[in-house]
């Protein structure tokens, strides 16, 4: 092997190594990001209800239009024109500011999702043409393990402090106190502190669950791969 395919192949692994958190917690975040997930949360057992008024039903009728304001391409009117029945609006311009920011994090995070997952899929088809299968797969595994390295730290934060997280989280990615606001307020009365700690929870377990099973299969896969290259070596005097 020659010192620049020695090199190229442990740059791969390690480009697969950092792309897989970022395919793997993305995907997580896009399987929350819907309306089954809102249907499971509201109905979980002891959910705080709303003190300014909010049944289940108001819920399940306002906050599936926010999720979908978040995936949509439509303008922020889709949120702003809405009222509620006395003709007040239903969310305040402070609120309709910061959707604002909050779809601009989310689309751009789904591009990077999907940018990540077709590299990932790029290099696997290079690997694989290149004969590189063991370095790819080698990645894919490290790149569960980190995973589950980052993850564990995440909910143990989720655990011991979710609310030092969360405004650690808010301040990280959103400028100034744009995402503060009343409890009175209907982003809060539809998505109270309870949800999102449910959220980043399950963010987290899915996460896991795939870095674990990633890490675990790879490595399996990866020894074998080794074990028969050792076993064909002094046959044809391939490395």
């Amino acid at each position: 092997m020659s010192p620049l395919e020695r090199t190229t192949r442990t740059a791969v692994t390690w480009i697969v190594t950092i792309l897989v958190p970022l395919a793997l917690m993305l995907t997580s975040i896009r399987l929350i990001i819907n309306q089954t997930f809102l249907q499971f949360e509201y109905h979980t057992p002891n959910f705080p209800a709303d003190p300014y008024g909010f049944t289940l039903e108001d819920r399940l009728k306002w906050a599936p239009i926010a999720v979908d304001y978040l995936l949509n391409d439509a303008g922020i009117d889709f949120l702003g024109n809405l009222t509620f029945p006395d003709g007040i609006p239903l969310y305040n311009q402070r609120e309709l500011s910061h959707m604002v920011d909050v779809k601009n994090l989310v689309q751009f995070s789904f591009r990077v999702w999907e940018i990540s997952l077709g590299l990932l899929v790029g290099l696997g088809l290079a690997a694989w043409g290149a004969r590189w299968s063991i370095d790819y797969r080698r990645g894919l595994g490290r790149g569960g393990w980190l995973t589950v390295g980052l993850l564990v730290a995440i909910l143990i934060g989720v655990f011991l402090n979710f609310d030092a997280l969360f405004t650690g989280f808010h301040r990280l990615f959103f400028t100034g106190d744009s995402w503060l606001f009343y409890f009175s307020d209907t982003l809060i009365r539809l998505f109270p502190m309870r949800f999102w700690q449910d959220a980043f929870i399950l963010f987290g377990v899915i996460s896991l669950v795939g870095g674990i099973l990633l890490g675990i299969f790879m490595g399996r896969s990866v020894r074998a791969s080794e074990e028969k290259v050792r076993q064909l070596a002094p046959q044809d005097g391939t490395q």
